[in-house]
């Protein structure tokens, strides 16, 4: 049961993070040390975890980067003028690297978008793990060579109307700006002809903040033709009643992902081919 319980554990980090599993299981000595001279079972849990979290966090920070690169990722930046992570937890789990065509391209797309709204932050959600082609990074379907990026749309304190660096959704998905009536609702139909993971996260992420923050469809629709403009990236995928209330009608690079994937009036994403 010990060894089935391990497993389970060792797959669930490796799924999130791609190395936990691998520190988990370099932890095991550690474990035994502390089983074989700690009696409190609460005490001896806590200095496993803390155990583990200390040797992930320096896996992360100091070898996973240099030997990523030698595989042909970096990671994105964590803190930057004009370019971070949503969330911190995306680089923690290191779902945040990319090949560098694909850092080079954000980095000036996000240089961009700050010439035109000054203080403005792109905000990165999901890339890819830092190794192996193919391996996943879930729930997506595609982000697994090192060449896919989600990205946060533009939003505005509703109140006073003054442009945020932040997200109504704390993962930056599942907060939706809905089909209005006069547009194609794409995510209906995908949802009436049984692809029932469409609009999965709408349905599990807490709405709650939503009533905050105003869709900003100027900033947003500068920040994705930018993407559209730039040589280097192939595909961008939006929902099409987003790409028509945008009127980024011009690029065809902008596309619909099809009904197998999830919806995308949450968040765009860009990739090189």
């Amino acid at each position: 049961m010990k060894r089935f319980f391990n497993l389970i554990i060792f797959i669930f980090l490796t799924l999130l993070t791609q190395i936990g599993g691998i520190v988990f299981l370099l932890c095991f000595p550690i474990f035994a040390y502390f089983k074989g001279r700690i009696q409190a079972k609460f005490l001896r849990f806590c200095l496993q975890v803390f155990s583990f979290c200390f040797f992930y966090m320096v896996f992360a920070i100091s070898i996973v980067p240099p030997l990523a690169k030698m595989g042909g990722r970096v990671p994105l930046p964590i803190s930057h003028k004009t370019l971070k992570p949503l969330n911190l937890l995306t680089c923690i789990f290191n779902r945040h690297y990319v090949v560098p065509t694909l850092k080079k391209t954000v980095l000036s797309v996000a240089d961009k978008i700050e010439l035109q709204y000054p203080n403005t932050v792109v905000l990165y959600l999901d890339a890819n793990f830092p190794f192996v082609y193919g391996f996943p990074l879930l729930p997506h379907l595609s982000h697994n060579d090192g060449e896919k990026i989600d990205f946060s749309f533009c939003y505005k304190n509703r109140k006073t109307l003054s442009p945020v660096n932040d997200s109504p959704s704390f993962i930056g998905y599942g907060i939706c700006e809905e089909p209005q009536e006069n547009e194609e609702n794409r995510p209906g139909n995908c949802e009436h002809l049984g692809y029932y993971q469409y609009n999965m996260l709408r349905k599990i992420v807490p709405q709650f903040r939503k009533k905050d923050f105003l869709f900003d469809a100027g900033k947003t629709r500068s920040l994705v033709a930018l993407f559209a403009e730039e040589k280097t990236v192939g595909k961008i995928f939006l929902e099409p009643h987003l790409k028509t209330r945008l009127l980024l009608g011009e690029y065809p690079k902008i596309r619909f992902q099809g009904c197998q994937a999830v919806r995308h009036d949450d968040h765009f994403h860009v990739q090189l081919k």
